[in-house]
């Protein structure tokens, strides 16, 4: 696979599945380098044979929902620069209906149980910002006076002044009268007509909400409204209508809400984060499912040998259905129950009806398909991976080293064909709470194909293998985890003698970018590094991310000499290694601060050091940037470990 081949990741969304098991939908999406954005439509996926077909014809088409009558498909449609409106077709096809014009678009949605109402959730601009006023423009807007601690998010930008609400909407029916815009009377004024249907508003006020659902003929929705809402991380689930105060249906405990589902018998299902008493400990911590009795939540999964992450949800005749992780797989777990897949895939949607229970997933030779599960497994019912692996994917190799103090490390070596030696990569992952997987990965592909291994594993510090292990490295980041990269690299130079160790590179972004110039300055090995996005200043992380009121005191501690002490930036001066900085202009997450700080170190002390900024893009540049900028990366990072390696 090559960095242009990005054309073939295609994307597929958590399935919807029509009420009698008949017909999966899907949204399959993926970089379109002529279009430099993210492309896709809905396409429909028979369970009893037949090939899968494109359903419909937007830009990019998304969230496809069957309706409880199986009548109709809601989704949300976002055309060349506009945000996304929430729209319904006929489930037999046809021209799709919009139901929205919201200002900043629609974020998420869901079906009233009789098909007749969508809930959906919308932000809403102050007055006078984000072209709520035509003629004023972003530099004219007023000043903002913040008085929180969280008031931005990476990829949103300032959030106090885009508050999400919920909306109801009536779903029309879809072969009505169409509404047309209407033509000027001779006395020059224009009738009013409406293009839409109106939207009733039934939450207000500043906090921001989300993941609607109805439960019963009951919006509810997740926020967080309590008083230290500004210093935790908890929320509760609330049950809201237009022109009433908002009801609580769990108390504010210890737990981070990430989605709701009401079971056929009416049992209230939740997924939530436990925080401990103080509501901020989050570090290592899996989610889990719950379901309520009354307005307590009562656990029903161990967070300590899965984790459900995710608004992925649904429900069944005994419970719901919900992936859970696990060592680099995610398989579809019954709650109340056990796993119901196996293998290598990694689960990332499931829906079900009549019985039957349809999936989306990833596998190591494809980035998306769906399947339905039978006996344990998946039978796949697409081949959406054909044009990813035309392009000559690798297969990695599966490896667990005993690290210097027994741990076992878990990842994978993914070799070029052909004789060594190969010069090799050591790839760290973000986070740190996530992990390495068993799909198929452009990041791997590409540099495999420019003629590298790629050594990569999960360290302590990551996701998948238990709290425990995710949980060791607060308050001393870069022990363990340094440690636990670099004896996997030499385990891996051990096992396979066609990987040269006198030709070794370094990369990572995020956390991976923390943990690259950490090593970097601590063991001199490498011929060069690239430091992409990087947690690089946990003390100068503070009020400049929007993760900064709590992330670097969770992960380094409270104290500051305790986060210089884990601080890349604090030990740069002990850099030699040539290092090439890769950072995006709007990366709310890892400010662009923290990557020219720690340049202007190397840069100043005499080091082989280049600095590349991408314009327009966020932290999420690797996975969702235009993909000629993602192009772009992938050609720059090759340069640079070519000259080097």
């Amino acid at each position: 696979m090559r960095a242009q081949d990005i054309e073939s990741l295609l994307s597929v969304s958590r399935p919807t599945l029509a009420p009698d098991g008949s017909v999966a939908v899907v949204s399959v999406t993926h970089p379109s380098l002529d279009a430099d954005a993210s492309v896709g439509q809905l396409w429909s996926v028979p369970l009893d044979g037949g090939a899968a077909r494109r359903i419909t014809r937007g830009r990019i088409d998304t969230s496809p929902r069957f309706s409880p009558d199986g009548a109709r498909i809601a989704f949300l449609r976002a055309d060349k620069g506009e945000p996304a409106q929430l729209v319904v077709v006929d489930a037999r096809g046809g021209e799709p209906l919009v139901l929205t014009d919201a200002k900043l678009g629609v974020e998420s949605f869901s079906w009233s149980p009789d098909s007749a109402r969508i809930a959906y959730t919308a932000p809403v601009a102050e007055q006078g910002r984000y072209g709520t006023v035509e003629g004023i423009s972003p530099a004219a807007e007023p000043a903002r006076h913040i008085t929180t601690l969280n008031y931005k998010m990476n990829g949103s930008g300032y959030t106090g002044d885009q508050r999400a609400h919920v909306f109801v909407v009536a779903a029309p029916p879809v072969d009505g009268e169409p509404a047309y815009v209407a033509s000027p009377l001779p006395d020059g004024s224009t009738p009013e007509a409406a293009l839409v249907p109106e939207s009733t508003r039934i939450t207000t006020g500043d906090d921001s909400w989300s993941a609607p659902r109805f439960v019963g003929e009951r919006v509810v929705a997740i926020a967080r409204r309590h008083a230290g809402r500004d210093r935790d991380l908890r929320n509760q689930v609330w049950s809201i209508a237009a022109g009433s105060e908002p009801e609580a249906l769990t108390d504010l405990g210890s737990l981070d809400i990430s989605d709701i589902a009401e079971g056929v018998d009416g049992t209230v299902y939740l997924v939530a984060q436990e925080l401990g008493p103080d509501g901020t400990d989050f570090v290592g911590r899996n989610s889990a499912v719950y379901r309520l009795d009354g307005r307590m939540p009562v656990l029903l999964t161990d967070p300590e040998t899965s984790d459900h992450t995710g608004q992925l949800l649904t429900a069944t005749g005994e419970g719901v259905l919900i992936p859970g992780l696990w060592n680099g797989r995610q398989h579809v777990h019954a709650v109340p129950g056990e796993p119901i897949t196996s293998g290598d895939y990694e689960v990332t949607g499931v829906a079900t009806a009549a019985g039957r229970v349809v999936v989306s997933y990833q596998s190591p030779t494809s980035f998306g398909e769906v399947g339905v599960v039978e006996g344990g497994g998946i039978r796949p019912l697409t081949d959406f991976g054909a044009a990813l692996a035309s392009t000559g994917l690798v297969a990695p190799a599966e490896l667990t080293v005993t690290a210097r103090d027994g741990y076992p490390v878990h990842g994978w070596v993914a070799r070029p064909a052909g004789e060594g030696k190969h010069p090799t990569l050591l790839m760290i992952h973000g986070g740190p709470y996530t992990q390495y997987g068993i799909h198929a990965f452009d990041e791997t592909q590409v540099y495999v194909d420019a003629g590298y291994a790629v050594v990569y594993c999960n360290p302590r510090g990551s996701s998948g293998y238990g709290q425990a292990h995710g949980s060791v490295i607060r308050e001393q980041m870069g022990g363990v985890d340094m440690t636990d990269v670099l004896d996997f690299l030499d385990g891996a130079l051990d096992e396979f003698d066609d990987l040269d160790p006198g030709r070794l590179g370094i990369l990572g972004g995020s956390y991976g970018g923390y943990l690259t110039a950490w090593t970097i300055a601590h063991d001199h090995r490498f011929s060069a590094a690239v430091v992409e996005r990087g947690y690089l200043d946990p003390s100068a992380f503070i009020g400049s991310s929007d993760i900064g009121s709590f992330f670097p005191q969770g992960y380094n501690g409270a104290d500051r000499e305790l986060q210089r002490r884990q601080s890349p930036q604090e030990v740069a001066h002990l850099v030699t290694t040539p290092t090439f900085v890769v950072h995006s202009e709007l990366d709310l997450r890892c400010p662009l601060s923290q990557a020219e700080t720690y340049y202007a170190t190397l840069k100043l002390q005499g080091v082989d050091a280049e600095l590349l900024v991408f314009p327009g893009e966020n932290h999420e540049l690797s996975r969702s940037g235009r993909p000629r900028h993602r192009v772009q990366r992938f050609e720059a990072i090759l340069d640079w470990f070519g000259r080097h390696l």
